[in-house]
């Protein structure tokens, strides 16, 4: 058998039939012949031909299994399997048994199942103008209020036949840039947001959803766009929040703000000279430290007030995690909470619990504001005319230890 030098074939019975021949083997063979060791020293024509016709017939069938196993099943694979038309098997895998017999249904259906048979969502997508995928992109995930927003939206759309993509922008506007440009190109039905910055992409998301993809923003809300936003009513929620601190006698409230190119910054800072004013304490410039986010920050900005000596007894913080900040560089000092200084701040979370002691928060709406984005969502996309709306919502003041 000229093919009897077949990797399939037992080696040992191949050397020994050889041997009987002619001393064949001396020295490794070189590469590209995997499936032999050693190569002829003494070799007659008829075993190069035999060897050479069996190495490209190998080499043949394994592009051939390749092929074959990267290949996706087609309707046409299925037709040409079985021996019926095309548009039977669509049919059939389209649920359409009124013209499709039972048992051919059956058929159809269990050849799908064995050869693999996935319906390409892409070439079905282009044929309905929508791709039923939703994204969803936050600028953080250092606290848990957009996870918690994200597994509640995720819900709620699910619900409604969309899937999600989520991008994060890691506070960078460029980096949200390129996550807005991303999810443009995966053609997505429409966009939930939380900007990194109130002004940087403003020309980009006025050109998406002029090019027919809604935005609603949520949480971190933007000006002089044409989209809906949902977010909590961060002045209101601010002023309680301050007005709570003077009604305990706290008379000297240094704010942490948050950054100048956030828009919930300037809300949160209103409310708080408001409450200042209402209880006829003048606002002092000097008692609004620089902004911070992070906890490192925080920290960082808290030190350096705290070296200036300046008397104080409460502090009121943009968010959560600077506050954190805060609260560790006033404890390093020796001072008391809430004895010496009370803290409390906007955006709460389930990180105010874990701390001792546990902080004074505003807590944020998170599903009600999923909910309402969804949904604006959702009727922008079934109606690309519907006039934007601004909703603010009621967030809940948390009294804890710190105060």
């Amino acid at each position: 058998n000229r093919f009897s030098f077949s990797r399939c074939k037992d080696r040992t019975i191949l050397l020994e039939n050889q041997e009987k021949k002619t001393t064949l083997f001396s020295q490794p063979f070189p590469q590209p012949f995997p499936f032999f060791a050693t190569v002829p020293k003494k070799i007659s024509l008829f075993f190069v031909v035999a060897f050479m016709e069996n190495k490209y017939l190998c080499r043949h069938i394994q592009q051939e299994r390749k092929r074959d196993m990267a290949k996706y099943v087609t309707i046409m694979d299925i037709a040409r399997e079985l021996g019926i038309s095309k548009s039977t098997v669509s049919r059939a895998l389209s649920g359409d048994t009124g013209n499709v017999k039972a048992e051919t249904l059956q058929k159809i259906l269990a050849t799908a199942e064995r050869m693999g048979y996935h319906r390409n969502e892409l070439a079905v997508n282009f044929r309905q103008q929508s791709t039923h995928n939703i994204g969803i992109i936050i600028p953080e995930i250092v606290t848990t209020f957009y996870m918690t927003f994200i597994n509640d939206a995720q819900a709620i759309l699910r619900k409604q036949g969309y899937k999600v993509m989520i991008a994060i922008s890691n506070e960078n506007p460029e980096q949200e840039r390129e996550n807005i440009l991303m999810m443009e190109q995966l053609r997505v039905d429409g966009i939930l947001m939380s900007a990194c910055d109130k002004e940087h992409n403003v020309d980009l998301y006025n050109k998406v959803i002029d090019r027919g993809i809604p935005i609603v923003f949520f949480d971190r809300t933007v000006e002089k766009v044409k989209a809906s936003q949902v977010h909590m009513d961060d002045y209101i929620m601010s002023f309680f929040m301050v007005e709570a601190l003077l009604r305990k006698g706290y008379k000297h409230i240094i704010h942490i703000p948050g950054p100048a190119y956030i828009r919930n910054s300037y809300e949160r800072l209103r409310g708080y000279r408001d409450a200042l004013e209402k209880f006829h304490i003048e606002y002092q410039a000097q008692d609004v430290l620089s902004p911070a986010l992070s906890a490192e920050e925080g920290s960082w900005v808290m030190e350096r007030f705290l070296e200036k000596n300046v008397p104080f007894d409460a502090v009121f913080g943009f968010t959560e995690t600077a506050v954190l900040g805060a609260k560790s560089a006033i404890q390093k000092r020796g001072l008391r909470i809430p004895e010496d200084v009370a803290l409390c701040c906007m955006s709460g979370t389930a990180l105010a619990t874990l701390v001792h002691p546990q902080l004074t928060v505003v807590e944020q709406p998170i599903e009600k504001m999923a909910q309402e984005s969804c949904r604006l969502l959702l009727e922008h996309i079934a109606d690309g005319y519907r006039r934007i709306e601004e909703i603010a919502l009621r967030g809940e003041t948390v009294i804890r230890e710190s105060t």
